[in-house]
Protein backbone atom coordinates (compact mmCIF):
# COMPACT_ATOMS: atom_id res chain seq x y z
CA UNK A 1 0.00 0.00 0.00
CA UNK A 2 1.34 3.40 -0.96
CA UNK A 3 2.21 5.55 2.01
CA UNK A 4 0.15 8.73 2.16
CA UNK A 5 2.26 11.86 2.19
CA UNK A 6 0.97 15.12 3.62
CA UNK A 7 3.72 17.76 3.29
CA UNK A 8 1.57 20.56 4.73
CA UNK A 9 0.70 18.51 7.79
CA UNK A 10 4.36 17.65 8.33
CA UNK A 11 5.37 21.29 8.02
CA UNK A 12 2.65 22.38 10.42
CA UNK A 13 3.73 19.74 12.92
CA UNK A 14 7.38 20.82 12.57
CA UNK A 15 6.35 24.40 13.34
CA UNK A 16 4.34 23.30 16.39
CA UNK A 17 7.22 21.15 17.61
CA UNK A 18 9.72 24.00 17.25
CA UNK A 19 7.43 26.43 19.07
CA UNK A 20 6.79 23.89 21.82
CA UNK A 21 10.51 23.33 22.35
CA UNK A 22 11.16 27.05 22.68
CA UNK A 23 10.51 28.38 26.15
CA UNK A 24 10.02 31.96 25.02
CA UNK A 25 8.25 31.38 21.71
CA UNK A 26 9.52 31.90 18.17
CA UNK A 27 8.97 34.48 15.46
CA UNK A 28 8.48 33.83 11.77
CA UNK A 29 12.14 34.53 10.92
CA UNK A 30 13.36 32.27 13.72
CA UNK A 31 11.11 29.44 12.56
CA UNK A 32 12.08 29.85 8.91
CA UNK A 33 15.78 29.72 9.77
CA UNK A 34 15.48 26.77 12.16
CA UNK A 35 13.24 24.68 9.90
CA UNK A 36 14.85 25.77 6.62
CA UNK A 37 11.51 26.92 5.23
CA UNK A 38 10.63 30.02 3.24
CA UNK A 39 9.39 32.86 5.41
CA UNK A 40 6.27 33.08 3.25
CA UNK A 41 5.52 29.41 3.96
CA UNK A 42 6.02 29.85 7.69
CA UNK A 43 3.89 32.98 7.70
CA UNK A 44 1.06 31.17 5.93
CA UNK A 45 1.28 28.16 8.21
CA UNK A 46 1.39 30.16 11.42
CA UNK A 47 -1.53 32.32 10.27
CA UNK A 48 -3.61 29.19 9.65
CA UNK A 49 -2.57 27.66 12.97
CA UNK A 50 -3.39 30.92 14.76
CA UNK A 51 -6.86 30.95 13.22
CA UNK A 52 -7.41 27.43 14.59
CA UNK A 53 -6.16 28.45 18.04
CA UNK A 54 -3.20 26.07 17.83
CA UNK A 55 -0.73 28.95 18.23
CA UNK A 56 -1.04 32.52 19.42
CA UNK A 57 1.13 35.52 18.69
CA UNK A 58 2.32 37.69 21.54
CA UNK A 59 1.52 41.28 20.55
CA UNK A 60 4.52 42.53 22.51
CA UNK A 61 7.27 40.18 21.30
CA UNK A 62 5.66 39.18 17.96
CA UNK A 63 6.59 35.60 18.80
CA UNK A 64 4.35 32.55 18.63
CA UNK A 65 3.57 30.20 21.49
CA UNK A 66 1.24 27.24 21.69
CA UNK A 67 -2.36 28.38 21.65
CA UNK A 68 -5.31 27.63 23.88
CA UNK A 69 -6.46 24.69 21.72
CA UNK A 70 -3.25 22.76 22.31
CA UNK A 71 -2.92 23.98 25.87
CA UNK A 72 -6.39 22.62 26.64
CA UNK A 73 -5.45 19.26 25.14
CA UNK A 74 -2.22 19.26 27.12
CA UNK A 75 -4.00 20.38 30.27
CA UNK A 76 -6.50 17.54 29.90
CA UNK A 77 -3.74 14.96 29.66
CA UNK A 78 -1.84 16.65 32.47
CA UNK A 79 -4.93 16.62 34.68
CA UNK A 80 -5.82 12.97 34.05
CA UNK A 81 -2.37 11.49 34.36
CA UNK A 82 0.22 13.67 36.02
CA UNK A 83 -1.86 15.40 38.65
CA UNK A 84 -3.75 12.38 39.90
CA UNK A 85 -0.78 10.03 40.04
CA UNK A 86 2.20 12.33 40.55
CA UNK A 87 1.05 15.53 42.16
CA UNK A 88 -1.92 14.67 44.34
CA UNK A 89 -0.05 12.51 46.91
CA UNK A 90 2.49 15.31 47.33
CA UNK A 91 -0.04 18.14 47.58
CA UNK A 92 -2.06 16.17 50.12
CA UNK A 93 1.03 15.73 52.28
CA UNK A 94 1.82 19.43 51.98
CA UNK A 95 -1.72 20.29 53.04
CA UNK A 96 -1.53 17.97 56.06
CA UNK A 97 1.85 19.33 57.15
CA UNK A 98 1.01 23.01 56.77
CA UNK A 99 -2.81 23.11 57.13
CA UNK A 100 -3.01 25.30 54.03
CA UNK A 101 -4.94 24.87 50.79
CA UNK A 102 -2.62 23.72 48.03
CA UNK A 103 -3.10 24.60 44.36
CA UNK A 104 -1.46 23.57 41.10
CA UNK A 105 -1.90 25.70 37.99
CA UNK A 106 -0.50 26.53 34.59
CA UNK A 107 0.41 29.78 32.91
CA UNK A 108 -2.36 30.45 30.41
CA UNK A 109 -1.24 33.55 28.53
CA UNK A 110 -2.02 36.50 30.84
CA UNK A 111 -3.61 34.51 33.64
CA UNK A 112 -3.07 31.39 35.73
CA UNK A 113 -5.51 28.50 35.36
CA UNK A 114 -6.08 26.28 38.40
CA UNK A 115 -5.71 22.60 37.53
CA UNK A 116 -6.05 21.02 40.95
CA UNK A 117 -6.62 21.92 44.59
CA UNK A 118 -6.35 20.13 47.90
CA UNK A 119 -8.43 22.10 50.38
CA UNK A 120 -7.22 22.65 53.92
CA UNK A 121 -9.08 20.74 56.62
CA UNK A 122 -9.37 23.92 58.67
CA UNK A 123 -12.96 25.07 59.24
CA UNK A 124 -12.10 28.34 57.51
CA UNK A 125 -9.92 27.87 54.45
CA UNK A 126 -9.15 29.25 51.01
CA UNK A 127 -10.68 27.54 48.00
CA UNK A 128 -11.42 28.08 44.31
CA UNK A 129 -12.97 25.90 41.59
CA UNK A 130 -10.72 23.87 39.31
CA UNK A 131 -10.61 25.69 35.97
CA UNK A 132 -10.93 29.15 37.49
CA UNK A 133 -8.21 31.71 36.90
CA UNK A 134 -5.98 34.06 38.84
CA UNK A 135 -4.60 37.28 37.30
CA UNK A 136 -0.95 36.93 36.28
CA UNK A 137 0.01 40.02 38.27
CA UNK A 138 -1.63 38.75 41.45
CA UNK A 139 0.20 37.34 44.44
CA UNK A 140 2.91 34.73 44.72
CA UNK A 141 2.07 32.50 41.76
CA UNK A 142 2.19 35.41 39.33
CA UNK A 143 5.65 36.31 40.56
CA UNK A 144 6.82 32.75 39.94
CA UNK A 145 5.69 32.78 36.32
CA UNK A 146 6.99 36.27 35.59
CA UNK A 147 10.33 35.40 37.16
CA UNK A 148 10.60 32.42 34.79
CA UNK A 149 10.45 34.72 31.77
CA UNK A 150 13.33 36.71 30.30
CA UNK A 151 13.54 39.99 32.19
CA UNK A 152 12.73 42.02 29.08
CA UNK A 153 9.54 40.05 28.46
CA UNK A 154 8.42 40.35 32.08
CA UNK A 155 9.11 44.09 31.99
CA UNK A 156 6.99 44.51 28.86
CA UNK A 157 4.09 42.68 30.45
CA UNK A 158 4.26 44.74 33.62
CA UNK A 159 4.57 47.96 31.65
CA UNK A 160 1.63 47.13 29.37
CA UNK A 161 -0.72 46.02 32.14
CA UNK A 162 0.52 48.04 35.10
CA UNK A 163 0.82 46.74 38.64
CA UNK A 164 -2.70 46.55 40.12
CA UNK A 165 -3.44 47.54 43.69
CA UNK A 166 -5.54 44.66 45.01
CA UNK A 167 -4.89 45.63 48.66
CA UNK A 168 -2.89 48.22 50.56
CA UNK A 169 -0.05 45.67 50.65
CA UNK A 170 0.09 45.18 46.87
CA UNK A 171 3.48 46.01 45.36
CA UNK A 172 2.78 48.73 42.80
CA UNK A 173 6.27 50.19 42.54
CA UNK A 174 8.11 48.75 39.53
CA UNK A 175 11.57 48.64 41.12
CA UNK A 176 10.26 46.89 44.22
CA UNK A 177 8.35 44.38 42.13
CA UNK A 178 11.34 43.51 39.97
CA UNK A 179 13.43 43.09 43.12
CA UNK A 180 10.83 40.51 44.18
CA UNK A 181 11.24 38.72 40.85
CA UNK A 182 15.02 38.69 41.27
CA UNK A 183 14.52 37.06 44.68
CA UNK A 184 12.31 34.40 43.09
CA UNK A 185 14.94 33.62 40.44
CA UNK A 186 17.61 33.31 43.10
CA UNK A 187 15.70 31.31 45.71
CA UNK A 188 13.07 29.43 43.72
CA UNK A 189 9.97 30.64 45.53
CA UNK A 190 7.71 33.66 45.91
CA UNK A 191 5.62 34.88 48.83
CA UNK A 192 2.42 36.86 49.08
CA UNK A 193 1.93 38.86 52.27
CA UNK A 194 -1.67 40.04 51.93
CA UNK A 195 -0.87 41.46 48.50
CA UNK A 196 -3.79 39.85 46.68
CA UNK A 197 -6.33 39.33 49.49
CA UNK A 198 -6.26 40.98 52.91
CA UNK A 199 -5.60 38.48 55.69
CA UNK A 200 -4.19 35.85 53.31
CA UNK A 201 -0.58 34.72 52.87
CA UNK A 202 0.86 32.35 50.29
CA UNK A 203 4.01 30.68 49.01
CA UNK A 204 4.54 29.55 45.41
CA UNK A 205 7.25 27.61 43.61
CA UNK A 206 7.61 26.55 39.95
CA UNK A 207 7.44 22.99 38.69
CA UNK A 208 10.53 22.53 36.55
CA UNK A 209 11.55 20.72 33.34
CA UNK A 210 8.02 20.31 31.98
CA UNK A 211 8.60 22.00 28.63
CA UNK A 212 6.36 24.85 27.55
CA UNK A 213 3.59 23.83 29.93
CA UNK A 214 4.75 26.21 32.64
CA UNK A 215 3.31 25.08 35.95
CA UNK A 216 3.52 26.00 39.61
CA UNK A 217 2.39 24.92 43.05
CA UNK A 218 1.21 27.37 45.68
CA UNK A 219 -0.02 27.01 49.24
CA UNK A 220 -2.45 29.53 50.73
CA UNK A 221 -3.67 30.20 54.25
CA UNK A 222 -4.88 32.89 56.58
CA UNK A 223 -2.36 35.23 58.19
CA UNK A 224 -3.77 34.41 61.63
CA UNK A 225 -2.52 30.83 61.16
CA UNK A 226 0.76 31.72 59.45
CA UNK A 227 3.20 33.61 61.65
CA UNK A 228 6.80 34.10 60.52
CA UNK A 229 7.95 30.73 61.86
CA UNK A 230 5.12 28.90 60.09
CA UNK A 231 5.77 30.87 56.92
CA UNK A 232 9.38 29.67 56.92
CA UNK A 233 8.15 26.10 57.32
CA UNK A 234 5.66 26.68 54.50
CA UNK A 235 8.44 27.94 52.23
CA UNK A 236 10.61 24.90 52.91
CA UNK A 237 7.75 22.43 52.49
CA UNK A 238 6.50 24.07 49.29
CA UNK A 239 9.96 24.01 47.74
CA UNK A 240 10.30 20.35 48.64
CA UNK A 241 6.86 19.58 47.21
CA UNK A 242 7.68 21.38 43.94
CA UNK A 243 10.88 19.37 43.54
CA UNK A 244 9.08 16.13 44.36
CA UNK A 245 6.24 16.71 41.88
CA UNK A 246 8.65 17.76 39.14
CA UNK A 247 10.71 14.60 39.69
CA UNK A 248 7.65 12.34 39.77
CA UNK A 249 6.27 13.79 36.54
CA UNK A 250 9.64 13.41 34.84
CA UNK A 251 9.68 9.77 35.91
CA UNK A 252 6.25 9.31 34.40
CA UNK A 253 7.34 10.88 31.14
CA UNK A 254 10.26 8.45 31.03
CA UNK A 255 7.97 5.52 31.77
CA UNK A 256 9.41 4.85 35.22
CA UNK A 257 7.39 4.06 38.32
Amino acid sequence: MKKYSAPSVKKAFAILSAISASRNGMGVSDLAKKLKMAKSTVHGMTSALEELGAVMRDPLTKKYKLGFTLLEIGRSAYSRIDLETAARPVTERLMEKTRTSVFIGILNWDQVTILDIVESRQDLHITAPVGSTVPLLAGAVGKVFLASMPEEQAAKIVKSKGLPRFTDNSIVDGDSYFNELAHVRQHGYAVDNEEYIIGVRAVASPLTDLGQLQSAIWAVGFKANLDEKKMQTLIEETLQAARSISRRIQQQLLGKH
